[in-house]
């Protein structure tokens, strides 16, 4: 895939694109490699949650060649949630002012960067989308992508969330729009962070667009889903959507968390 030539998006400002890793020595360099080609303005941040295979140690080499690139040093394995909202904090701390998620296995592809900032020029949210015209999956079972797409279906449908991929993780954010959703109460585990981060986005008011993306399984290393990620996942969204509605017929006498 080959990136549009037009790949100028200094009216959106500094842009960091997260990636966080957790045993993707297979993947680091070549991720970094693909989106430093496709958009080579943007910055990135590997937040790497001590990786025992040396994934961090790759990225510092990387770093150490190319001044786009940064490296967050975690203390342990805390989760893909809680590695994006360090590096949110980290992104908006050294003034940048957009943050993108963006998957070290190459799911997200870097060439399609260009579709997420050049919509977030008139939204505050742009989600790569898997289930709207034009956006696909590849190399998935039948029984992952109906464990997806049924998930990000109750999700929309408990929360009144009208986004398609509500659990999708490849974003972009403008800076305002992280700063003011309430990062520090977000849900930080699997599944739940994505979604919980969607929900909020469409509460406080933010304009939402989706673009399609193209959605590539792994072809290196292993797949960080677990039964409990989504076992987790449907609990917190039913209780989310249960307190809501409660909310909702109590005129909110009933706290919501």
């Amino acid at each position: 895939m080959t990136a549009p030539e037009e790949t100028t998006f200094a009216d959106l400002g500094k842009v960091l694109v997260i990636i966080p890793t957790y045993n993707e020595a297979e993947n680091v360099e070549r991720i970094v490699s693909r989106v430093r080609a496709a958009v080579p303005e943007v910055h990135v941040l590997v937040a790497d949650d001590n990786s025992p295979d040396g994934t961090g140690d790759l990225a510092d080499k990387i770093a150490a060649d190319d001044d786009h690139v940064q490296v967050m040093h975690r203390k342990g394995k805390e989760g893909l949630g809680a590695a994006y909202l360090a590096g949110f904090r980290w992104g908006i701390d050294n003034g940048y002012d957009v943050l993108v998620e963006m998957d070290a296995d190459g799911s997200h592809q870097p060439e399609e960067l260009h579709r997420l900032l050049t919509a977030l020029r008139t939204a505050d949210l742009v989600q790569g989308s898997r289930w709207v015209d034009g956006g696909k999956v590849v190399n998935w079972p039948k029984s992952r992508l109906l464990i997806s797409r049924g998930g990000s279906l109750y999700s929309r449908l408990m929360l009144n969330v009208p986004i398609k991929d509500v659990t999708g993780g490849y974003r972009a954010f403008r800076k305002d729009t992280l700063l003011g959703l309430g990062m520090d109460e977000v849900a930080s585990a699997g599944y739940c962070f994505q979604v919980d981060l969607a929900w909020r986005t469409v509460k406080t008011g933010y304009k939402v667009v989706e673009v399609p993306i193209t959605f590539i399984e792994r072809e290196f290393g292993a797949s960080k889903m677990s039964r409990n990620i989504l076992v987790e996942a449907l609990f917190r969204v039913t209780g989310w959507g249960i307190t809501s509605r409660l909310h909702k017929i109590t005129g909110g006498r009933l706290g919501t968390k």
